[in-house]
């Protein structure tokens, strides 16, 4: 396919995988605090929603393992790699004192569907930029409204 324009190719999205990775899944990565001198890991409950190669996703109200410490992720899918953004907003009252953090993800889809893993990257506070592993589990492929109720608690370590 070309544009009007003589030499200029129209750019196209990709095709989608076909596979649709809508539903419950289980967020699991590890991170090191610098000032507590130790590994943590951080769980949340998400419910992802796909359209075509574009995934949204956002964790369950009250389903964090650090309370009201809400995870958002905008990704896109390339056959089984999976590429994108995280934002997570930490609790007011908890270690962190509501900083927000983001930074960039990348994971490869497991040949069952069912389960995602790769690493994320963000930076630190003492200007450095930070990484660690990162994993989602399928939990239930509906995002029914009486299967995110059931998913409205913190995940279980």
């Amino acid at each position: 396919m070309t544009s009007d324009e003589p030499g200029v190719p129209v750019q196209t999205a990709p095709a989608p995988t076909g596979e649709d990775y809508s539903g419950v899944w289980v967020s699991h990565y590890e991170f090191y605090s610098s000032s507590r001198e130790n590994t943590f890991t951080g769980l949340h409950h998400v419910v992802l929603s796909q359209n075509g190669n574009r995934i949204t996703g956002r964790s369950l109200p009250g389903a964090s393992s650090n309370p009201d410490s809400p995870l958002s992720f905008d990704l896109t899918v390339d056959r089984n790699i999976v590429t994108g953004s995280w934002v997570e907003q930490t609790a007011q009252d908890g270690y962190y004192q509501e900083a927000r953090y983001h930074g960039a993800i990348q994971l490869l889809v497991d040949p069952t569907g069912r389960r995602m893993a790769g690493k994320w990257v963000g930076f630190g506070k003492d200007f450095d930029v930070n990484s660690g592993p990162w994993e989602l589990r399928l939990l239930d492929k509906s995002t029914a409204d009486h299967v995110l109720s059931r998913y409205s608690v913190p995940p279980e370590a």
